[in-house]
């Protein structure tokens, strides 16, 4: 099994890249935002693999960070998910911003994903709700606080303080990053006054 490839791009195309390890090219499928992201022909490339054998094929599948690997994998663990769609899904949000749809409970944002229909969405926030915050890489600490948000069991200071935030105009996402960082300063008595001032100052750096 494959499980990392360090080489040069040899050639990029629309949903692949072919990757030269010593004269030998592997073709590896991956996420167009990760094709984005991962230089020019010529130049060095580091993927993180997951190899696929099936009867009558074998194929690579590529991520520039581990933490994509284990997405690609987690995604597929949902009724209706295939490779396709889980690198779809990858094509359209970072792991971290799916973490926080699913937290959020946001099928929304995770039906943007080409091939992915409502009720593929839902699954994929409901069945993935209790893993977003092992899978959130940086975010996480953050995931908690956005979980109960999404399942309505957040305290009243704290929902009140991100619902005032979005009513200023910032996306719920955004509210809910000030608000968890806020609490950190503030403690957990803290009233949604304080917490709304704090989270202000927060969006403001």
């Amino acid at each position: 099994m494959i499980g990392k490839l360090k080489g040069t791009i040899d050639e990029i195309g629309d949903d692949h890249v072919l990757v030269d390890v010593h004269g030998v090219c592997y073709e590896v499928f991956c996420s167009s935002r990760a094709l984005s992201r991962m230089g020019s022909v010529g130049e060095a490339v580091i993927l993180y693999i997951e190899t696929y054998v099936r009867e009558d094929q074998l194929k690579l599948f590529g991520f520039l960070t581990a933490l994509e690997r284990e997405w690609f994998n987690l995604l597929q663990s949902v009724q209706g998910v295939g490779a396709k769609v889980a690198l779809a899904v990858l094509s359209t949000l970072t792991p971290s911003e799916l973490a926080n749809a699913i937290a959020l409970q946001d099928k929304t944002s995770v039906s943007r994903a080409p091939g992915v229909g409502p009720k593929v969405a839902v699954r994929i926030v409901t069945e993935l709700k209790n893993k977003a915050p092992a899978f959130a890489g940086e975010a996480s600490a953050n995931i908690g606080l956005r979980q109960e948000l999404g399942e309505g069991v957040a305290s009243a200071p704290v929902a009140d303080a991100v619902s005032a935030l979005t009513n200023l105009g910032y996306s719920r996402d955004q509210a809910a990053n000030a608000v968890a960082a806020a609490l950190k300063n503030a403690g957990e008595g803290a009233d949604s006054a304080k917490l709304i001032r704090l989270g202000l100052k927060e969006l403001a750096r």
